[in-house]
């Protein structure tokens, strides 16, 4: 008996990155703010993490640390991206997920850097020579310092610069990319920076997060319309942070959530990407109920919401990839189950009609993350910080079987062998 779930032909598997928290000494709003925050953000880490982190004690040093919380060199990705792009395929990847600068190809406003350009004209080309597929996002949350100095999406008339950073960038690499990501996670970037106030700007507004929402579903809507002017057959869609939430208000939270920006450029996506990390069981006010097993940032690990979530997407009918979907897991203990155990769940859906057609696992390498800094290690690549030495985890070599072998092994969540 076949004991394996088969997964289509050509489906895509590979990593995604992003290119702040891998390529190192970027200059953006991001690097102000790490400079400025540091301090603050490593005196605040124990109230923040040790009353609820239970290897709390394995990171306080780090967490304690104000150089935790500058991204420096990072990974060193913009000097080393052919090395990592070799580890990719050794792993049986034939897609890759990965962001372009915007600080690095417009530092200043106008002006255009073609070295950079052709910096990432290389990336691709990389990529193509060792068979994979490049997925490219043009925004996942940094900005020249020119463009937030200006007021950043705050402001309706700033659109107009990011539209044409985009169609700078898509004209140069027309004919080399056939699939856009225009937005990384909106909902994540405008709640963070203007509901909870942590990250920068640390606007605290409701106010204001309306109109940066406004405002990136209006961008978003002008880069599609570029981008097909440019090539009417590319791919053109965003990368959505899709939770799954379950509880007495999950409707009206999943529509605030998820849906809203998704119904708003409805008409303007060629796919659906999908970044998923955990459930949110709603109890009461309690909006982080779950009992399941947690990450190191305390996550709940819950491998069924990848399900929900797809099933519930399918209404958009639209194509959908698994844009992110990873784990910190610096000891690399819960890695392979929680790879497994989300594709077998992604499987049932695809299995249910559900149109999945790739899925990237977060991240190709231990990377930056945001204001946590470089304790939480979601790679499948270790990175030693100090030497850059790369090193392949063993559940990277678990998740190269099964982009081989297009296949994962069966269990009993879904009982047909193809797919």
């Amino acid at each position: 008996m076949n004991n394996l779930l088969k997964f289509p032909k050509g489906f895509f598997w590979g990593a995604a990155t992003s290119a702040h928290q891998v390529e190192g000494n970027n200059h953006n709003d991001w690097t102000e703010w790490e400079k400025a925050n540091a301090e603050r953000l490593a005196k605040e880490s124990q109230s923040r993490y040790a009353h609820w982190m239970k290897n709390w004690s394995d990171i306080k040093l780090k967490a304690q640390n104000p150089k935790n919380y500058i991204s420096g060199k990072a990974a060193d990705h913009y000097n080393r991206f052919r090395e990592d792009f070799d580890i990719a395929k050794s792993l049986g990847h034939n897609a890759h997920r990965f962001s372009i600068e915007w600080s690095r190809i417009e530092p200043e406003e106008g002006k255009f850097d073609e070295k950079e350009i052709e910096h990432y004209r290389e990336v691709i080309k990389a990529l193509r020579e060792r068979g994979l597929e490049p997925f490219v996002t043009l925004w996942h949350w940094t900005m020249p310092v020119w463009f937030t100095n200006n007021g950043g999406f705050e402001k309706r008339e700033n659109i107009k610069y990011f539209v044409r950073f985009c169609d700078r960038v898509v004209s140069e690499l027309k004919s080399e990319v056939k699939f856009w990501i225009v937005l990384n996670e909106p909902n994540i970037y405008s709640g963070m920076s203007y509901i909870r106030g942590e990250w920068p700007p640390q606007k605290k507004s409701y106010l204001m997060f309306l109109r940066v929402f406004s405002n990136l579903i209006e961008a978003y809507n002008h880069v599609y319309d570029a981008i097909h002017n440019i090539n009417p057959e590319v791919s053109v869609g965003i990368a959505q942070s899709v939770n799954y939430f379950e509880g007495w208000i999950a409707p009206v939270v999943r529509w605030f959530w998820v849906n809203r920006f998704l119904n708003r450029i409805n008409n303007h996506l060629d796919f659906i990407g999908v970044n998923y990390y955990y459930r949110r069981l709603i109890r009461g006010f309690n909006f982080d109920a779950g009992e399941g097993q947690r990450t190191d940032m305390g996550w709940e690990i819950h491998p069924e919401g990848i399900y929900n979530a797809l099933k519930g997407l399918s209404g958009y009918h639209k194509p959908i990839y698994i844009t992110e979907n990873g784990i910190a897991d610096a000891r690399d203990a819960k890695r392979e189950k929680f790879i497994g155990e989300h594709l077998r769940w992604l499987a049932r859906a695809l299995g249910e009609g559900v149109d999945i057609r790739g899925y990237f696992h977060w991240s190709l390498l231990d990377n930056f993350e945001w204001d946590k800094g470089f304790w939480p290690r979601f790679g499948l690549v270790e990175i030693d910080y100090k030497t850059l030495e790369r090193k392949i985890r063993p559940s990277g070599y678990v998740y190269a079987k099964i982009a081989k072998n297009n296949a994962i092994e069966n269990d009993d969540l879904n009982k047909s062998n193809v797919l």
